[in-house]
């Protein structure tokens, strides 16, 4: 009966244990200039690019920009312009002039903010690369563009980092 109870006390212990280091490890990142907030998994994301007078758009690194890198992009756009119209012209216009370009699916996204996600793959600089772009919808005139980009075999190994960030996603 001892050893019963001292089981469960350490099982629940170790739970809340593991429970504490997720909440920890996810960091909250907002910004008065770019107007969103959103939460990042991992200890390993940062910030490499604040928006300012100059730069309209975040940027973050999940430890080396080959592993993961994320550029986040406001887009005003015509009344009645939808997430799915602006990731279609993305890829008509300037994705598939990529180098070794293979498009990839296109699926509905929802979260904080709903949208489309469009992944595809390319080359660079002789690298196999991955992306996966987030077409967030804000209101009938702004979208938001979460570019994520990595190694090819690198990125699908945090595809749930970039499903919860895109999910956290919020206009302040």
């Amino acid at each position: 009966m001892i050893m019963r109870r001292l089981t469960i006390f350490l099982a629940l212990a170790s739970a809340f244990t593991f429970a504490s280091a997720l909440a920890t490890a996810q960091q909250t990142y907002t910004s008065d200039n770019a107007g969103f907030t959103l939460e990042l998994p991992s200890e390993k994301w940062r910030v490499t690019q604040e928006p300012d007078s100059l730069h309209e758009h975040a940027e973050f690194i999940y430890g080396d920009r080959n592993d993961g890198y994320l550029k986040i992009r406001r887009e005003v756009v015509e009344a009645g312009t939808t997430a799915s119209d602006i990731s279609q012209r993305d890829q008509d216009q300037k994705l598939r002039f990529q180098t070794g370009y293979v498009e990839g699916k296109s699926e509905k996204f929802a979260g904080r903010l709903s949208g489309v996600t469009f992944a595809y793959e390319y080359t660079a600089g002789g690298k196999a690369m991955a992306g996966r772009f987030y077409y967030l919808q804000a209101d009938n005139r702004t979208i938001f563009t979460l570019r994520f980009t990595g190694l090819r075999e690198k990125l699908p190994l945090i595809r749930n980092q970039t499903d919860s960030i895109a999910r956290s996603f919020r206009l302040k």
